[in-house]
């Protein structure tokens, strides 16, 4: 007899499937045809110095060896602007399809990584424990359509995330991968193993996902493919490649998280910050280069996240500390591009650090009621206010 939190992993090539065993999915309104693209910087990126307030003397003066020089940054308007290395986001926000959330953090921080990233991913208070990710319990309750691949693809990363806990969720490499993992799984399956084969049973989830994405996986003619032009470099755009083109051969999926790792700069920062957001600000422009050309654009948000900001100042080691609230982006064809939020207020800080103006718990309740439609109350434990950052 399975319980709630029993699931199979089957990993190969760095694939894994995890599936709750569940013998009533419902029909989901139409709500999940639009997708989240959900993108954690790991590591907890450096707000300050990538939506930067080039006006503050106090970020100079609290910044004097990493500071982005007030030349090169990319103006949004006369006080803030971003990295020099975020050049790919500028045709979003001249398009008005990017928005900058100032001071997303959550009330009585904890700074680390691991409690940290727990409580955004499981959107629990500072001081509640939950075991399941906040997109588990939300398709749990209401789950996407029976004719759904999966819940969601995760990219870059083995863990789970937001999806832990029991969602139909599979880790991609690509989706040749998981087409003969899949095959692979249902073989054995039919081969005579118990286990296996009661799992296998459970509505077919495997076996479902593994035909729509083994289409996926499926050569295109190079003149028929939308992804025809050469690979991108770096594993982020890569990334952003795989799931695009699986979403290219029709595959349906709510959400999809990849991760861009290495934002725990400590030292040296100016280099590995300025190429992870050169990194970042690239894929989200590939992202939207090929959705554009899918027509799903306009259906795709683009949320980041990571589990805390860095300090206002720096430390001796040309680096920055766990800091507390942070910026995050939001993007899309529905997206009200702007600013959102508060700009830090850095005048009189010395060792401290920057308060919350936005619960991330209200960046997600956006995605729950504004994009999807659907009840956030039971998944955030409480009542968010949705941010005003999606057309009508």
């Amino acid at each position: 007899m399975f319980q709630r939190r029993q699931f199979l992993k089957a990993m190969a090539g760095g694939l894994m499937v995890s599936v709750l065993p569940n013998l009533s999915w419902a029909l989901a309104p139409a709500g999940y045809q639009r997708l989240l693209v959900l993108i954690e910087l790991k590591g907890g990126n450096d707000g300050l110095n990538t939506v930067v307030p080039y006006a503050s003397a106090d970020y100079y003066r609290l910044r004097p060896g990493i500071a982005i020089p007030r030349d090169q940054v990319l103006p949004l308007d006369e006080r803030l602007g971003l990295h020099p290395a975020m050049t790919g986001l500028r045709p979003l926000w001249q398009q008005q399809e990017l928005a900058v959330l100032q001071g997303v953090g959550y009330p009585d921080p904890n700074l680390s990584h691991f409690r940290s990233i727990e409580i955004w991913e499981t959107a629990s208070n500072s001081q509640q424990y939950l075991s399941e990710g906040w997109l588990t319990r939300l398709f749990r309750e209401q789950p996407t359509p029976r004719g759904f691949a999966a819940d969601g693809v995760v990219l870059s990363s083995q863990a789970l995330g937001p999806l832990d806990g029991g969602a139909r969720a599979v880790v991609l490499s690509n989706p040749q991968d998981f087409a003969r993992q899949a095959k692979l799984a249902a073989d054995q399956g039919h081969a005579g193993s118990g286990a296996l084969g009661h799992i296998l049973k459970v509505e077919g989830d495997i076996r479902q996902a593994a035909a729509e994405l083994s289409q996926a996986a499926k050569p295109v003619a190079a003149a028929d493919s939308p992804m025809a032009a050469p690979r991108p470099a770096g594993a982020f755009a890569q990334a952003v490649a795989t799931l695009t083109d699986t979403l290219s051969r029709g595959v349906s999926i709510a959400v999809a998280r990849i991760t861009l790792t290495g934002f725990d700069t400590h030292g040296n920062q100016p280099p590995t910050q300025a190429r992870l957001l050169g990194e970042l600000a690239d894929g989200i422009a590939l992202l939207r280069t090929q959705l554009q050309q899918q027509g799903r654009w306009d259906d795709t948000l683009v949320l980041s996240y990571a589990e805390f900001g860095r300090r206002p100042r720096e430390n001796g080691n040309r680096g920055t500390d766990h800091g507390t609230a942070n910026v995050h982006f939001a993007a899309g064809g529905r997206v009200r591009g702007g600013l959102y939020g508060q700009s830090p207020q850095l005048a009189g800080v010395d060792d401290g650090n920057l308060p919350c103006a936005i619960d991330f718990r209200q960046v997600y309740a956006t995605a729950i009621q504004s994009w999807w439609g659907k009840d956030a109350h039971n998944v955030l434990g409480g009542r968010f206010a949705p941010l005003p950052i999606l057309k009508a």
